[in-house]
């Protein structure tokens, strides 16, 4: 669905999920419907009706079923249950809201008015694991659409033939929320009206999408375990205006609520290092380019701002490298991970050998005693909880950083930490669960960051990391499966050689027009991601994936980072720089000033501006940057297709950049 500029922007969005709607579309009814009156908690029979703000809500208490009655008429938060809940005790009236209890399943049942929002939490008491399918949602007019923040975000037309068939490779699939979804949400639309699904509760929570007659459905399974530790479940219900990003701001909202939302400047405040990643472009090092004569090259470009990372291998960065960097103003850092474990004596990657008995003592145990296959099936995935046991005595990961960053570097990246893999361990020496795995992390970042001051990112956050990253690598891409066997294809895509310019990084390839499509159509891409999260830390693309690889996707991908303000990552190293430095230059001089200026703000609009959402806009801050970018081949209002105009307050004139110019 498109968002015109006749629709609410972002900040009227704030304002209705802040006050009562005044507007949304709905299914016509036969006559209009009075307009309902704001009412107290009501139960009738098996209904329960709270006020929400935007209308009344209604819960049907034998099956689960959820609408609301709005100023415009009644709308479907969720079908019936598709696992029936039992048959329903007595419902209890309380101060905010109702409980009441499924006796023949265990599930005890809390729905209360919150902030505006329904929240309705679900506890297991019985012994016994369960699953409990709901909210069921979708299921109204081919005209909606859902919201997905799969990477950076996809707004999708429920009755799309793409999406509803096999090559996009969603529907028929089950997403964990804790670890498939950059944001714990997803959402629904239908003209001026929306939904926002929120679930705090993310871990044991995956959601489900189907086809059903050519029509997308998303229905949220979560599983009740004590061994896991699920044994609670909850959903927060929110009415929107219908904007596609109106699910993020949301979420935005609920974290703030939390005190869970980060701060990029006062991380900036907290660590120093963070002032240089405003402006900055992203690039790991390769060869020549590791040296203090590769980053001086660098430098003598132009480009002001960089943040420079490279493999933990026998050639890190040498201090006089890492001297330079800093000179030029650029972050400078190494990647490391925590999270594998090798034989010593048979390791193929220096980040995976650990000392003493580290492995095979730390390795995650299965629920059958075998330990959790690492990395590509090599070794093993360690234990968070092993290692938060021995540090205060064996100082493993203390140590291991500080040999790290020996040379001076003053920023880190620690893969997978905050991607939302988790593991429960079954290891009686460190049992783990999966939300003491996610602590675990969340303070083993936390020290790095705060602890040892290091400009710390991570792949593939999660919202759940945005309080200790400074930046990541990978939210803004959202990956379809077909992706990963494009990447084993070593003839097409490349393989790890040579050793100063592996081709996997540096052969330019091409997506599949499914996996293509699916990632980069900006038809279906929203800032979920950046309107939740945008003034928290700095997201980029996967670091697999860096500007030059992809040559067809590189104008929609120039456009997409300055239209979210968010910046290119590249692979730099061999002939690079001779070849391609001088278009990394002109692109980042386009980048810096506006990033300088509205990093450490907020997104505070999102619109598309025609039809076929090929002309889109952004703005941050109270005016300080706006954005309109046009991803077709028309001119729109002046400006040229495969172009981009950027607006600074106080410009006289907005500052263009057409990325086709500088690929040449």
């Amino acid at each position: 669905m498109h968002f015109d500029a006749s629709r609410p922007t972002v900040r009227a969005a704030a304002v209705a999920l802040a006050a009562t709607l005044s507007a949304v579309t709905l299914a016509p009814t036969a006559h209009a419907a009075p307009r309902p009156a704001q009412t107290a908690v009501r139960v009738h029979g098996h209904a329960v009706d709270l006020p929400v703000k935007g209308g009344t809500a209604t819960i049907d208490t034998t099956t689960l079923r959820v609408t609301a009655r709005t100023p415009d008429g009644t709308m479907e938060l969720s079908a019936p249950a598709a696992t029936a809940p039992g048959s329903p005790g007595a419902v209890t009236a309380t101060a905010d809201g109702a409980r009441w209890t499924y006796p023949g399943t265990g599930l005890a049942v809390t729905a209360r008015a919150d902030k505006g929002r329904l929240l309705i939490s679900i506890r297991s008491t019985g012994t016994a694991d369960r699953t409990l399918k709901w909210p069921v949602t979708g299921t109204g007019s081919t005209a909606s659409a859902l919201q997905l923040p799969r990477g950076e975000g996809l707004s999708i037309p429920a009755g799309d033939t793409f999406w509803n068939g096999p090559g996009a490779k969603l529907a028929g699939s089950g997403i964990a929320m804790d670890s498939g979804l950059t944001l714990p949400l997803w959402g629904w639309s239908t003209g001026r009206a929306g939904v926002s699904y929120l679930v705090p509760t993310d871990i044991g929570t995956t959601l489900d999408v189907t086809s059903e007659k050519g029509t997308l459905r998303a229905t949220a399974a979560h599983r009740f375990s004590r061994g896991e530790d699920t044994t609670d479940y909850t959903v927060a219900f929110s009415l929107t205006d219908g904007s596609p990003v109106a699910p993020a701001l949301d979420y935005r909202a609920w974290l703030k609520e939390h005190g869970q939302l980060g701060s990029l400047e006062r991380k900036m405040d907290a660590v120093p290092a963070n002032k240089k990643l405003l402006g900055a472009f992203h690039a790991y090092t390769w060869g020549q380019a590791r040296t203090a004569e590769g980053v001086r090259t660098l430098r003598a470009l132009g480009v002001d701002r960089m943040w420079l990372g490279y493999d933990a291998d026998d050639q890190p960065m040498t201090p006089a490298a890492v001297k330079a960097a800093k000179d030029a103003g650029y972050l400078v850092g190494p990647y490391d991970s925590f999270a594998n474990g090798q034989d010593p004596q048979k390791s193929d990657a220096p980040t995976s050998v650990w000392p003493d008995r580290v492995y095979p003592d730390f390795c995650v145990q299965r629920a059958d005693g075998s330990p959790e296959p690492g990395f590509h099936d090599r070794g093993c995935y360690l234990g968070t909880e092993a290692f938060e046991k021995a540090e205060p005595t064996h100082h493993y990961l203390a140590d291991r950083t500080r040999k790290m960053t020996a040379n001076g570097a003053d920023s880190y990246f620690l893969d997978v930490d905050a991607a939302g893999e988790l593991f429960r361990d079954h290891s009686a020496a460190h049992p783990q669960t999966k939300a003491r795995d996610r602590a675990n992390r969340l303070a083993r970042m936390k020290r790095l960051a705060d602890g040892d001051k290091l400009a710390l990112g991570s792949e593939s956050a999660g919202a759940w990391a945005n309080q200790v990253l400074s930046y990541d690598h990978g939210s803004g891409t959202p990956v379809h499966d077909g992706l990963w066997a494009a990447q084993r294809d070593k003839e097409k895509w490349g393989g790890y050689a040579p050793a100063k310019a592996p081709a996997v990084f540096f052969k330019p390839a091409e997506l599949p027009a499914d996996v293509a499509k699916a990632m980069y159509d900006p038809a279906y891409r929203v800032p979920l991601f950046e309107t939740a999260l945008h003034d928290s830390l700095v997201n980029a693309e996967r670091w697999e994936l860096s500007y030059d690889k992809l040559p067809r996707q590189k104008t929609t991908r120039a456009l997409l980072a300055m239209l979210y303000n968010t910046p290119l990552n590249f692979v730099i190293g061999g002939d690079s720089l001779e070849k391609q430095g001088s278009e990394l230059a002109a692109l980042q001089k386009y980048f810096s000033p506006l990033h300088k200026a509205a990093g450490t703000e907020p997104m505070t609009d999102f619109r598309t501006l025609n039809a076929d959402r090929t002309v889109q806009r952004t703005a941050f801050g109270d005016g300080t940057l706006t954005v309109t970018a046009n991803f077709g081949t028309k001119a729109y209002e002046g400006l040229p297709g495969g172009c981009v105009d950027a607006k600074l307050k106080g410009d006289g004139k907005p500052r263009r950049l057409c990325p086709a110019d500088v690929n040449r």
